[in-house]
């Protein structure tokens, strides 16, 4: 299952946003949309579900016009993970999972045994299956990124978007969410996220867009975008691109730090 964005620009009134933006995610594949803030990644998702209509150009969801499909039908293809969420109710973890197979259900009708079933599989999946009687307004950041990842794998889709998953988590479960998505994408799942930081981009991605005032600036694989030439531009500031364990892992730290090596150009 691909999705692909096609030529698409987007302005709010007269302040032009998004400039004819494209690419295509390919089944399977894990990418990172990078760039610092405010240069038009969250609205580019919002485009991209459908939640913004405003814009030119396509969304092709395996080929077809998104702005031909129902709301329903596009939530059984695209699954969207927010950067933080907070529902009115105090759900149980469960309850919030479960919710996910409204997408598959008809107007009126309850979620069935198979469905409970999924929900289990998917806390399963994602390793969290102690927290389920759990409250969800009692849970850590990291842990409520985690409910909201079994949640859209109880909804079926085969396109997960993530928008900033790791923002506001500590280290450890920056890594737990990164480290579930890399396994989804290696098992057929196609995984598009928006991030700001470049280290965990180059180590989980497959292919890295990097985005600067609502253009792509490179796109590539992460060795190819992860530079420092890309990064003092997309960026801004002046830095050196590290390589660690035989380039299995690149840093950025600043330019005026003493006694550098191994920087990457």
């Amino acid at each position: 299952m691909s999705i692909e964005v096609k030529n698409l620009s987007f302005s709010y009134g007269d302040r032009p946003v998004l400039h004819d933006i494209s690419f295509k995610v390919e089944k399977g594949e894990f990418v990172s949309i990078l760039g610092p803030n405010g240069v038009g990644k969250s609205t580019l998702f919002r485009c991209m579900l459908g939640l913004l209509s405003g814009y030119t150009g396509e969304v092709l969801i395996n080929g077809q016009n998104s702005r031909k499909m129902t709301a329903r039908e596009s939530a059984r293809q695209v699954a969207y993970i927010p950067q933080s969420s907070n529902p009115s109710f105090n759900y149980s973890v469960s309850d919030i999972v479960l919710m996910g197979s409204t997408a598959s259900l008809s107007r009126f009708a309850s979620p069935g045994k198979k469905d409970f079933e999924r929900c289990e599989w998917a806390l399963e999946k994602i390793g969290i299956s102690e927290l389920s009687e759990r409250c969800f307004h009692r849970l850590s950041g990291g842990e409520r990124q985690l409910v909201m990842l079994a949640r859209a794998l109880t909804q079926n889709a085969p396109i997960l978007m993530l928008d900033e998953p790791t923002a506001n988590l500590d280290f450890g479960n920056q890594l737990r969410v990164l480290e579930q998505m890399k396994a989804l994408s290696k098992e057929g799942y196609t995984i598009v996220q928006t991030t700001h930081h470049p280290e965990q981009s180059y180590m989980f991605s497959d292919r890295i867009l990097a985005v600067q005032d609502g253009r792509i600036l490179h796109s590539g694989s992460p060795k190819e975008v992860l530079t420092k030439k890309n990064m003092q531009r997309l960026y801004a500031v002046d830095v050196d691109v590290l390589s660690l364990y035989d380039d299995h892992a690149r840093i950025c730290v600043p330019a005026n730090i003493k006694n550098k090596s191994g920087g990457i150009s």
